[in-house]
């Protein structure tokens, strides 16, 4: 993991978010679950975090299963397994409101018009979270979900409707379907599928920890499609292509 955070490294952004003293400062309300702005501090670090308590979840027809929050840390083992720095740290704790999510803030660059970010054909960040949203399933890839950072990276957020055992992809970003994965796309893939087949490995615990079984077996076998077709996926025919709004 090699991603910082004004000079914090992944691993220390994980410790202090698993550790650190967690202290809500004011809710997102535009978030359709409870979602808290917080800090977390522990010793001389401080940062800022998005808390999302499993109490202030609201049950979903297609979500029956586990919790929103698993499937925001199934999202970062994924992303953390491709080495692609997709999803800011991410973990599962107690807090004020009992267990939930806490993810890293991500400060993004004002600066960027995130409509036209999200119809670029040629930002490899882009792309790259176009094929991890096809592994993981996201059914809600909405422009606004979209971090590009000062420094030029991009992450992105909001994974909780992920990794259903059925196809619902449905995303903003479909200007390469059909089209051939890149060199980089098929490396990374290689790699996630080795580590999914190993029951050792962190993301393969960390998806039997928060998924059903048909749901974690699902991945790997979206994995192995991707490497055998090798091209983005096209839409879904029975299923909304695009979330609503889509901003």
């Amino acid at each position: 993991m090699t991603a910082s955070f004004e000079g914090l490294s992944t691993t220390d952004a994980l410790e202090l978010l698993s550790t650190g003293e967690l202290r809500p400062v004011g809710r997102l309300t535009e978030a359709s679950n409870a979602t808290l702005y917080c800090t977390v501090s522990m010793g001389g670090a401080e940062a800022g975090c998005v808390y999302k308590p499993v109490a202030g979840e609201r049950p979903l027809w297609d979500f029956p299963d586990g919790t929103l929050a698993g499937r925001e840390l199934s999202a970062f083992a994924v992303s953390d397994a491709l080495g692609w720095d997709i999803v800011p740290p991410t973990v599962y704790r107690d807090g004020p409101f009992g267990e939930g999510m806490v993810q890293l803030w991500i400060d993004g660059d004002t600066t960027i018009d995130l409509v036209e970010l999200a119809r670029d054909t040629r930002h490899l960040g882009l792309r790259r979270m176009a094929v991890f949203d096809a592994v993981i399933n996201n059914s809600d890839r909405k422009v606004g979900h979209l971090l590009p950072t000062p420094a030029g990276h991009l992450y992105g957020c909001d994974h909780g409707v992920s990794f259903a055992e059925e196809y619902k992809l449905r995303t903003v970003l479909w200007q390469w379907q059909g089209e051939p994965l890149t060199d980089e796309a098929l490396a990374g893939l290689g790699v996630l599928e080795e580590r999914l087949r190993d029951p050792d490995s962190p993301v393969a615990a960390e998806l039997r920890r928060h998924l059903t079984e048909p749901e974690a077996y699902a991945v790997l076998q979206r994995v192995e499609l991707l490497r055998h077709h090798k091209v983005h996926p096209y839409p879904p025919p029975d299923w909304p292509a695009v979330p609503w709004p889509p901003v």
